[in-house]
Parts: C-alpha cells; sequence; structure tokens
C-alpha cells in the first residue's frame, strides 16, 4: 500500500468511525500515537495500521510487543503477524503428525502452517529483539504467542546473540515456552542449540521432550543419533516413540537403516510412515520393491503418502502420486512438505496439475511452486490468476509474488 492510499485508506475509517476530521489524521500521527500515554490510543494505533497492511509499519510497531498492556501486547503481535501472513490462518495445532487440537493463538497455528502460508519477507531486527524479550513476559498467553510468532517472522540465520536468547528459552520455567521455543529452533535451523537440546529430551515434561527430539532432527545434528535411538527403544511406542523415529528419518544416518527397515511394517502408521521417509532420505534402493508394495496396499493414506515420498527421493516417478493426495484438506499439509522437499526437481512434473479439475489441487501445487519455482514458473501461473475459482486463482496471485520478492 502506497503512502497516498494509506492516509485514504486512515481517512476513510476515520469518516466511517466518527466525527473526528480525517484531516486531522497522518500517518506520522498514527506513528506518534504508538508512543502515546494512553493505552487506548496506543492500541487504537495499532489496530489502524494492522487494518491499512502499509509495511513501513512494522518496525515502529515493534516496541509495543513489550507494551506494559497485555492487551495491546497481544494485538501488536497478531498484528505483526499479517504483514507476513499470505492469507488469513485459522488458529488449530498439529501436534506429533497428524493429531490436530484446537488452539486459540493464531501465531502457532501460522507456524503450523509452514512456508506456504508465508510472506517471504525479512522482519526487522528490532521486532525479531522484541519477540525475543517477550518470551520472557509474565502472561503466559504472549510468551507463548511471541514465541511462536518468532518462528513465523524470523529467518534463518539469526545472530549469535539471538539465537543465545532463544536457547535460553529452552530452560524457562514454564514447559509450554520450553516446548514452542524447541520447535522454533528446529524451524530456525539453530545449529547452536544441539547440547541444549540434547538435555531437553530428558526435560520433565514429556511434550518439551517430543519438541525436542525433532528439533534435533530439523537441525541435522548428527551426534544425536545414538541418544535419539535410545529413546526410541525407550518408548518403543506412542508419540514418544514417533517424535524419536521422525528425528532419526530426518537425520538420515546409515546407522538407522536396520531400525527404519525394521518398522516399515510396524502397525503404528506414523512409525510406518515415519520409517519410509527415513529410508528415503537415506537413499536405500535395497526397499524399492516393498515401497511400492506398501504405496498402494497399506492402510492408512498418510503412510502410502510417505512410501510414495521415498520412492520420489529414490528417483522412481511418484510425484503425481503424492499430487494425487491434495484433494483431501487433512493430507493437503504432509503432501506439500514432501513436495518443497523435493524442491526444484519435480517443478515440471507439476505443470500440468495446474489443470486438475480438482481445485484444492490446482490452489495446493501452486502454493508449491511459489516456494520452490522461479521465474521460469511465471507463466504457467500467471495463466491460473484467470481460474473460475476465486481461491485457487489467489493462490496462483500470490505465489508469483512470492517468486518476484526479493528473498
Amino acid at each position: 500500500m502506497t503512502l497516498n492510499r494509506f492516509v485514504a485508506f486512515l481517512a476513510a475509517s476515520l469518516f466511517l468511525a466518527g466525527p473526528v476530521s480525517a484531516q486531522q489524521l497522518r500517518f506520522d500521527d498514527v506513528i506518534r500515537n504508538l508512543r502515546n500515554p494512553d493505552p487506548k490510543a496506543r492500541l487504537s494505533a495499532v489496530r489502524l495500521l494492522r487494518d491499512a497492511k502499509y509495511p513501513e509499519s512494522i518496525a515502529p510497531m515493534a516496541p509495543l510487543v513489550v507494551d506494559p498492556v497485555d492487551e495491546i501486547q497481544l494485538e501488536t503481535i497478531a498484528a505483526e503477524l499479517t504483514f507476513f501472513l499470505a492469507e488469513e490462518v485459522k488458529a488449530r495445532h498439529m501436534v506429533g503428525f497428524l493429531i490436530e487440537k484446537r488452539n486459540p493463538t493464531v501465531a502457532a497455528a501460522a507456524f503450523d502452517r509452514g512456508p506456504v502460508a508465508l510472506w517471504p519477507r525479512r522482519a526487522p531486527s528490532a521486532l525479531v529483539s522484541c519477540l525475543l524479550q517477550a518470551i520472557d513476559d509474565e502472561n503466559a498467553k504472549v510468551r507463548l504467542e511471541a514465541t511462536y510468532a518468532l518462528g513465523v517472522i524470523a529467518r534463518p540465520p539469526l545472530s549469535s546473540e539471538d539465537e543465545q536468547r532463544l536457547i535460553k528459552a529452552l530452560d524457562h520455567y514454564d514447559p509450554a515456552v520450553r516446548a514452542a521455543a524447541a520447535r522454533v529452533i528446529g524451524r530456525l535451523q539453530v545449529t547452536a542449540a544441539g547440547d541444549t537440546l540434547i538435555k531437553a529430551v530428558n526435560d520433565s515434561s514429556a511434550e518439551v521432550r517430543y519438541a525436542a527430539m525433532r528439533a534435533l532432527g530439523s537441525i541435522k545434528d548428527a551426534r544425536a543419533v545414538q541418544t535419539l535411538t535410545e529413546q526410541f527403544a525407550y518408548y518403543r511406542k506412542g508419540e514418544g516413540a514417533w517424535a524419536a523415529l521422525d528425528a532419526l528419518a530426518h537425520l538420515a544416518q546409515p546407522a538407522s537403516t536396520a531400525l527404519f527397515k525394521e518398522r516399515l511394517a510396524d502397525k503404528d502408521p506414523y512409525l510406518r510412515r515415519a520409517a519410509a521417509e527415513g529410508l528415503g532420505r537415506l537413499g536405500d534402493s535395497a526397499s524399492i520393491d516393498e515401497l511400492v508394495r506398501n504405496a498402494t496396499t497399506d492402510d492408512a493414506e498418510m503412510v502410502r503418502m510417505a512410501m510414495a515420498f521415498a520412492l520420489a527421493k529414490l528417483g522412481r516417478n511418484y510425484v503425481t502420486r503424492i499430487v494425487d493426495t491434495m484433494d483431501s484438506a487433512k493430507m493437503l499439509p504432509q503432501a506439500q512438505d514432501y513436495l518443497i522437499e523435493l524442491g526444484p526437481p519435480i517443478i515440471k512434473d507439476l505443470y500440468p496439475r495446474l489443470q486438475e479439475s480438482e481445485p484444492s489441487i490446482r490452489s495446493g501445487v501452486a502454493e508449491v511452486l511459489g516456494i520452490i519455482g522461479g521465474e521460469e514458473a511465471l507463466p504457467a501461473l500467471q495463466a491460473v490468476t484467470q481460474d473460475h475459482d476465486p481461491e485457487v486463482a489467489a493462490a496462483a496471485k500470490r505465489a508469483i509474488a512470492r517468486i518476484k520478492t526479493p528473498r
């Protein structure tokens, strides 16, 4: 939004809101109100800037993340998120792989949605710093929102100082913050957290233990293979076992090959899924026959998709099988994660699916192309901006904007 459009928006807002003269309102006046001693004035300024969606507001609003008023802090965090989210995100929370729990926090829901929900915009250091400071807030909701918002807004690599502040949160007195910090550390690739995460595998809180294990896989800390293998042997089943095997699948070290093969036939579908992913990332061609068989016969759709992903990693033509599952809202995030991991080499396989009859597949593929595609994807996406389904057209427009935005 240009400055002139921003002024016009504010003027219209005031006209609709009451008798105050629009001539009294300027962008710099709204920014000044962010420092107004009256909490109502600060809150009003944040809301105006949020609704106007003027990116120049990001840095001036940042200090209100640590405002003394909880409502203003939460409103500011939510407002800052709108500048980084490509679309509205509903509040839900994914635990483990696909176990969904309702969650009132928008930041956590945005974090769970992953890269397809975000613009490739880098946050100013002042905002990152304020979010890190808010992790120690007295209000439980504020500190949790701040932690997850950091995972949404920040981009790796963090500065060394910011990394240490985030790692410190792994020792926070609130277990919810410790678990969130572990997840954010994994997302932001804070490799310096390896030792602390290994220690957190023995945390008193189960949620923290599971998050720490998965984070070790995300940051690719190969030193954790023995610890994670021992954790799997301890849990054997349930979310503790899922977390350990998922982390090992992301590490994809040869020492785990036998474990993956053993669990490929486990009665727990989450363990079968992780085992298939691990074998695919390892490039274990000896498992191809079993993966091919299970990609068709396994009774769990998420496992069949994991088998297809593993086969695609092994060079087999299974990308289309992954895309086929994107007609399911439940399977869409898993499918998009796989396609994003497979990366640019599969782009040519995705273009034809932009003509798919199912709208959710067209929009889902467009979102993936916006992340892994470059300028060569623009013509195909441009054609989809005229799609008869408005949500598909909007997804294509967002994908084009992502590609054109400096990374």
